[in-house]
């Protein structure tokens, strides 16, 4: 099982930008699909960044897209969240996890961190 810590979440005004980090220790992230998911107040947890293992693609949702870059490096075990020009609708928990493939795509596969909280102000 691997654990999973995410850290690098603020208060941040809107437009300006912030970098989340996951770090991961039990397992070798380079081997496997690692996904960024959100929860706001009151909403499901969804989906926003995808970086699949080997050739390391990349999927945005299309609220992100354009603002947001995941990527990893392989030599800390670490896949970060870029954001940029970020907005109040983007406050929420953020959390990393492993990722399916096929229809599991889109979905935590390993027990979910704490999460780190961003707060955007209008």
């Amino acid at each position: 099982q691997v654990q999973l810590v995410e850290s690098g979440g603020g208060l941040v005004q809107a437009g300006g930008s912030l970098r989340l980090a996951c770090a991961a220790s039990g397992r070798t992230l380079s081997s496997v699909a690692m996904g960024w998911f959100r929860q706001a107040p009151g909403k499901e947890r969804e989906i926003v960044a995808r970086i699949s293992s080997t050739l390391g693609i990349t999927w945005y949702a299309d609220s992100v897209k354009g603002r947001f870059t995941i990527s990893r490096d392989n030599a800390k075990n670490t896949v970060y969240l870029q954001m940029n020009s970020v907005k109040p609708e983007d406050t929420a928990v953020y959390y990393c996890n492993v990722v399916g493939s096929g229809l599991t795509w889109a979905q935590g596969t390993q027990a979910w961190g704490q999460g780190t909280q961003v707060t955007v102000s209008s």
